[in-house]
């Protein structure tokens, strides 16, 4: 009998062969098997015959929205940045989404990146993506050979073992506490929705680090990025860094410097996750492509339980509702930007 996932697969694949033949879409961005045990790659089904290359598992981590906007652009003509757009229907992408990722795509249609009516959103309900990094400290950092998946557990092969391992017991960190796992948009579905998640300890990993000392969190900060090596690895892999220019390469001001400074490397991360403030979705790319293996989804991690307590706000939930830092209320509070001074005291 076919597992969730290889039912999955094969329903990608007939509809993104049937988008391409009847030329609703010029491309279909999904997943395919990489070279390595685990490793899933993204990848563009530009032909019918393409699509039997398309392949869905507990490994497809990378979030899709980040590749959006460049492959929309790609089938636009080229054109100088004061021109204005083309005219006439352009062709359309199709792409597959889980909640986060879709919650992505809303972000990216509110704020100009991609045009909605050019894209067929596949939705699919997420059971949660397997952290690679668990499953190797599972089998004791051995090297894997093979891995055979089923609903609930996956098989791991190696030389001179064989382990069969629980699949929720090395979930990622970020699905294990995600409520929204299903699409929020999608033009079609592919399996059943999940339905939201009722987690009360979501933010625990956060509540830990704020019940330490200033000094404390401090300290925990610089430890947890003190590995860094500034490849940019998680920049890169964020479907929310879409600057012309990042901070980091802009010379004119310097914002910040490129070395592995103490200094520097703390007002990268700072600024970065602070960049993605009532953005980020938590869908742990970032997390998940650093080669040093730093924690660095807890720093947005914060902001996000920050702006849901400030603004009661999560997002990418609704096309309609804006973003919380690119519009403002009357009744915003403002505790953190004002004191208030009793008569008397000096200002």
């Amino acid at each position: 009998m076919p597992s969730i996932n290889e039912k999955i697969t094969e329903e990608i694949r007939k509809l993104a062969s049937s988008l391409l033949d009847s030329g609703t879409v010029a491309a279909f961005l999904g997943f395919t098997k990489g070279t390595l045990p685990g490793r899933m790659q993204p990848f563009v089904a530009r032909k019918p015959e393409d699509a039997q290359k398309l392949h869905w598992n507990s490994f497809c981590v990378v979030n899709l929205a980040n590749y959006l906007p460049a492959l929309l652009k790609s089938f636009e003509p080229p054109r100088r940045p004061n021109d204005p757009p083309p005219e006439g229907p352009l062709p359309k992408v199709g792409v597959l989404a889980t909640g986060c990722w879709s919650r992505n795509m809303v972000v990216q249609i509110q704020e100009n990146q991609i045009d909605r009516d050019r894209v067929v959103i596949v939705g699919i309900s997420s059971r949660g993506m397997v952290d690679r990094k668990k499953l190797l400290e599972k089998v004791g950092g051995r090297e894997i050979t093979s891995i055979d998946e089923d609903d609930h557990s996956l098989t791991v092969t190696g030389q001179g073992f064989e382990e069969k391992i629980n699949r929720w017991d090395v979930v990622r960190d970020n699905c294990q506490t995600c409520v929204h796992p299903d699409p929020v948009i999608y033009d079609e579905l592919i399996g059943e929705l999940g339905g939201e998640r009722k987690i009360p300890d979501r933010f625990r990993q956060v509540d830990e680090i704020e019940a330490l000392s200033i000094d404390e969190r401090w300290s925990w900060f610089q430890n947890e990025i003190s590995s860094c090596i500034r490849c940019y690895a998680c920049r890169n892999a964020c479907p929310l860094c879409y600057c012309p220019t990042c901070f980091v390469d802009d010379s004119r001001p310097q914002w910040v410097g490129k070395s592995i400074d103490k200094v520097d490397t703390a007002l990268f991360h700072i600024l970065r996750a602070y960049h993605c403030a009532g953005r980020c979705t938590d869908c742990g790319s970032c997390e998940s492509v650093c080669p040093m293996g730093i924690r660095m989804r807890l720093f947005t991690k914060k902001l996000q339980k920050d702006v849901l307590e400030l603004y009661d706000f999560e997002p990418g939930l609704d096309l309609e509702t804006p973003l919380p830092l690119s519009t403002y209320r009357m009744d915003d509070p403002q505790d953190f930007i004002l004191t208030h001074i009793k008569k008397g005291e000096e200002k």
